[in-house]
């Protein structure tokens, strides 16, 4: 007896496809989304240091934390002083003047 599946091979090299596909398909969201959504929102991959800080504000100037940090592993500045300046980035900024408010 003659049958079409004594002549099916099996699914040759045509099987790696769907994975590359796939594999190309995550690849490029995870592109687009570091390119947008990510860098918009300050998620940035090593936020604060190397590269990534640079970048993420635009001008290439590095982030006042990445400065400070840097400037305390060179020993520029002790630990005392380093955690003055980092409380004063850090703190929360309001947008409500200071001194008197109208009664």
């Amino acid at each position: 007896m003659y049958t079409q599946l004594a002549d099916w091979h099996g699914p040759g090299p045509w099987i790696l496809l769907v994975p590359l596909v796939w594999i190309a398909v995550v690849v490029l969201v995870i592109t687009l989304l570091r390119r947008t959504l990510w860098r918009r929102h300050g998620c940035a991959f090593g936020a604060g240091t190397g590269v990534w800080a640079g970048s993420r504000l635009g001008s290439g100037a590095e982030h006042p934390l990445a400065v400070l940090g840097r400037r305390y592993a060179e020993g520029d500045i002790d630990a005392e002083e380093y955690r003055a300046r980092r409380a004063v980035l850090t703190e929360p900024t309001s947008d409500v003047p200071r001194g008197g408010g109208a009664a």
